[in-house]
């Protein structure tokens, strides 16, 4: 496994790939990397010759008072446990690689205001701006054939590809299963935040997204009293939620009528960590919304 800081090297190593044939797969993470990460790396394995993981932590997906200059980087660490899982390279660029003119002035890519206005949008301005942005550049740095993502950051993943879609990236854009904890907590770098307590408190959330998705399928319709509901659960287990909400999967909008696949989204507080999680169902047994 190669560790590379250089864009050229980084494009010399992947074009002799792609020129003698191989497929190669992008894994875009911003480190502190735990097995949920590593699920990815090994999907992205099994669908191409060559894997490139990318460790960046992107200034540009941070709002005010959020936590980049905190955010973990443990390249080290991150290299020893991608080491014979699958990965042959990972890109660890500087942010000056990443945007040579600075990010003050930084070309942006903006999503469409319907799939970033909404659910975590709402809270955390500019945030998808960011995400599309650091990926079209490592779409464009590495050239994929296929980029691997986590379905935990649903709207992330909507967002990246329609993005890929509307700029014509020839990249076939892959979402994997959410990795959970034993208790069902979904897997992710911040979760290291969690005090010990906090942590008992934290698969509150997917609990609370499961009685949800439980009471649609028994035929609840009252969608503002199933989320206000679901809110008052969290609030009662010492979170402070941001959204529940039930939508379409394919572009985040509210369910309309005749749906059958769902997606039930929710975002909370504990302490100083921000959990995210969904749930995807179908409605079975003829059933529709």
């Amino acid at each position: 496994m190669q560790l590379m800081h250089d864009v050229a090297a980084l494009r010399r190593v992947v074009r002799d790939w792609q020129h003698s044939g191989q497929r190669v797969a992008l894994v875009p993470t911003m480190g502190n990397l735990h097995d949920g990460h590593l699920s990815l790396v090994e999907s992205a394995a099994v669908q191409a010759e060559r894997v490139v993981v990318s460790v960046f932590v992107n200034p540009l997906q941070f709002g005010e008072g959020e936590d980049f200059d905190a955010y973990p980087r443990t390249l080290e660490d991150d290299c020893r446990r991608l080491d014979g899982r699958g990965a042959d390279l990972v890109f660890a660029p500087g942010v000056d690689a990443m945007y040579p003119g600075g990010t003050g002035a930084a070309t942006r890519v903006e999503p469409p205001a319907a799939l970033v206005d909404t659910l975590c949008g709402r809270s955390r301005p500019g945030h998808f701006t960011g995400v599309a942005t650091v990926v079209a550049k490592l779409f464009n740095l590495v050239g994929p054939d296929i980029a691997v993502f986590g379905r935990k950051d649903f709207q992330q993943l909507q967002v990246i590809r329609r993005m890929a879609l509307d700029l014509n990236f020839p990249v076939q854009v892959h979402g994997c299963p959410i990795v959970r904890e034993a208790d069902g907590l979904a897997m992710s770098s911040r979760n290291a935040y969690l005090e010990p307590d906090e942590r008992r408190r934290a698969p509150a959330l997917y609990r609370a997204l499961g009685v949800l998705v439980n009471a649609v399928r028994q035929g609840g319709r009252d969608v503002a009293a199933l989320e206000s509901r679901a809110r008052a659960e969290l609030e009662g287990a010492g979170l402070e939620p941001d959204y529940v909400s039930l939508r379409r999967p394919e572009d985040l909008a509210p369910p309309r009528g005749g749906e059958r696949q769902l997606v039930v989204l929710g975002a909370a507080r504990l302490g100083r960590t921000r959990l995210i999680d969904n749930i995807e169902f179908e409605l079975t047994d003829g059933g529709s919304w």
